[in-house]
């Protein structure tokens, strides 16, 4: 069978991220991200036309590297599953992100705010420092339910479609949003085209998210509620999805105002007639993260099996 490489590879690459999860140093993520910065560095000018250029040039690199490699394994079906559980380790974030998102925990269990406003910037781009415990528990809920999508499920749609190719190109797109993709003064015509091309290449996996959330989810009538009637109302098209589904299956109230340093945002509410976030739910956000991490290993490794059934290697 034509997918078997992949599938194989694709699930011990999943296993291994939820056995060992991220390296603390010289993950290939971080190198990535140092080579674009270099290159941001070189190529940043106040204008989208270098900011597209700067996408096309990291985005492609990655992309054109892992399809020459499965080309060169393309007799080889032990180097092409060994590929693909490579990339699959390399993308996949969902231990690491759980991980995160407990020592956050854990720290406002203990009552120790000051440990947990110093942590919380390992899961988020917001500013802890005037956060009291509830909205810190907010902050965390938000993050695991969006980037259950963007380092989980995302990258095995991904995947799904186009094998470790897809795998690597999704983590150097959604790598280059968090670098470049914010509006900053800097970035806001610069990283224009790598914010579009996140949210292009994060359409389907959110709403996929979504479904397996409904699928997963303590209250599946309350996910399915929240998601169709708020999942839309977030300026995010993609981080509302799984944000209003995590919402009303937890049982919880998420969005409204906002800190990102200097910026604030005033986010529609998800979920308004539920109870505010509390600190337990941190770790219900985490198994219910888990829960869906595992469906969408489940449904994209069967998808690549019947979209590439048949036919040799």
């Amino acid at each position: 069978m034509r997918a078997a490489p992949y599938v194989l590879g694709a699930v011990a690459g999943y296993l291994a991220d939820a056995r060992l999860g991220d390296p603390r140093r010289g993950h290939p993520v971080a190198l990535f991200g140092g080579a674009a910065s270099r290159l941001e560095r070189a190529l940043w000018r106040d204008h989208r036309g270098a900011g597209a250029l700067y996408t096309a040039a990291c985005v492609g690199t990655v992309a054109a590297g892992a399809l020459a490699a499965e080309r060169a394994l393309r007799h080889r079906p032990v180097g092409r599953a060994a590929l693909a559980a490579g990339a699959a380790f390399t993308v996949l974030g969902g231990t690491s992100l759980t991980r995160e998102a407990r020592t956050v925990g854990r720290a406002l269990e203990a009552g120790d705010l000051a440990a947990a406003r110093e942590r919380l910037p390992h899961l988020c781009g917001r500013d802890p420092s005037a956060l009291d415990g509830q909205q810190i528990a907010r902050a965390v809920v938000e993050s695991v339910a969006e980037n259950t999508a963007d380092a989980v499920v995302n990258a095995l749609v991904w995947g799904a479609v186009a094998g470790a190719p897809g795998l690597l190109a999704f983590r150097a797109v959604n790598t280059l949003d968090a670098m470049v993709g914010h509006k900053s003064p800097r970035h806001r015509r610069f990283g224009w085209a790598s914010a579009r091309l996140d949210d292009v290449a994060g359409w389907p996996g959110a709403r996929l998210t979504a479904l397996l959330t409904v699928a997963a989810a303590p209250s599946p009538a309350g996910a399915w509620r929240v998601w169709r009637r708020d999942g839309s109302s977030h300026p995010s098209p993609n981080a509302g999805q799984a944000e209003s589904a995590f919402a009303g299956g937890l049982g919880v109230r998420l969005g409204g105002t906002l800190t990102y340093g200097t910026r604030v945002e005033h986010r529609p509410v998800l979920g308004g007639e539920l109870r505010p976030v509390a600190v337990a739910d941190i770790e219900r956000a985490c198994r219910l993260s888990r829960r869906v991490g595992a469906l969408a290993l489940a449904v994209t490794v069967g998808a690549r099996a019947l979209l590439k059934g048949g036919g040799r290697g």
